[in-house]
């Protein structure tokens, strides 16, 4: 069974703590640290120091961190590394995860596989097999469908987004028209209320767009089936 320590700032990370609880058989130990942090933190090993993390939550398979902050994301790195994490992801870009030269510093050090997403809905697959595991329940939506009368009659989640939405858009799909469907997916998946950047091409548009092609390739197989 994978192990996941999750470290959340704010309401960054929460659902993602929700999600596994609901959704997986993953089991989480999980920190968190201030909403509010100074824009430029000069000594980033201290100011962890200072923040007394559950050492716990560095020792599980995969790391997680949504600390969002370009300063101490490495330091957090680091330390995952260091206590022989496989695997650390970082949500939020790469402007939020700090020096990459750092980070391919710990990368190859460590022999950890260190991978930066904007959205954890992007996750679809990787060649390291803790998140290759997570991605398995958690990444990229996968779904099967049912259709009756040329309307959607059932929608089962088989992977959905970290934050939950796949799991609502589901349930609120069913009697919708087919070809109402994939577009519907993708604006349901918006309405959410989803932590993922606005006003970009990229964020929460890329989220609705992957759970758009989800339902595209649901109903396609569908058909195939027969």
């Amino acid at each position: 069974m994978l192990t996941i320590g999750v470290i959340t700032r704010g309401k960054y990370g929460a659902r993602l703590l929700d999600t596994i609880e609901k959704y997986t058989d993953f089991m989480t130990e999980s920190d968190s640290i201030p909403s509010i942090l100074p824009d430029f933190i000069e000594d980033p090993a201290s100011f962890v120091d200072d923040l007394a993390l559950d050492n716990d939550v560095f020792g599980m398979d995969l790391v997680i961190t949504y600390s969002l902050h370009p300063d101490i994301t490495p330091e957090i790195v680091n330390r995952a590394a260091q206590a022989g994490t496989k695997a650390v992801i970082i949500p939020g870009g790469r402007s939020l995860a700090g020096d990459p030269d750092f980070l391919r510093d710990i990368s190859k050090k460590y022999n950890t596989r260190i991978l930066v997403e904007d959205i954890c809905c992007a996750i679809c697959s990787d060649k390291n097999p803790e998140i290759y595991e997570f991605s398995t329940r958690l990444g990229c939506p996968g779904l099967q469908i049912k259709i009756r009368d040329d309307k959607i009659s059932e929608v089962k989640v088989i992977k959905g987004a970290p934050c939950g939405s796949t799991w609502l858009m589901a349930k609120n799909l069913i009697g919708v028209p087919v070809i109402d469907a994939p577009a519907k997916a993708g604006l349901l998946v918006q309405q959410y209320p989803c932590r993922a950047a606005r006003g970009t091409r990229e964020g929460i548009h890329n989220s609705a767009r992957l759970h758009k092609k989800a339902m595209e390739d649901a109903i396609k197989k569908y058909y195939e089936k027969g």
